[in-house]
């Protein structure tokens, strides 16, 4: 089983959520996060003083699956996130060792 975590533009979340529904993606888990990369944020102007914005909001996505379908779902973020801009975000894969679905005690990639 793989872990992929995405960090992605908030706009985003339906375009993501709607492309691993196709591919057959059964749950994720969303947060709203804050953070920066390469843009290390931005300046706004809020009543007439200009404030720097250090954290901008995101997205984290979390979703846990089996191994053949990782580079499907990779790409499938990838493709339903990006703008082309910065600040698109990131894919993470990490692999999963264990998974138990703890109302019916199932394990590994039946308790997906």
């Amino acid at each position: 089983m793989k872990k992929i975590e995405a960090v992605i533009k908030p706009h985003k979340l339906d375009e993501v959520k709607e492309a691993l529904h196709a591919l057959g993606v059964s749950g994720m888990t969303a947060y709203e996060v804050k953070g920066f990369g390469r843009q290390k944020g931005h300046t706004e102007v809020y009543r007439g003083n200009e404030y720097t914005v250090d954290f901008v909001p995101k997205i984290k996505i979390e979703i846990v699956v089996d191994d053949d379908l990782a580079p499907r779902v990779e790409q499938a973020i990838v493709d339903a996130a990006r703008t082309e801009k910065i600040g698109d975000g990131k894919v993470f894969t990490f692999d999963c060792l264990s998974a138990i679905r703890i109302r019916t005690g199932e394990r590994g990639s039946e308790a997906l």
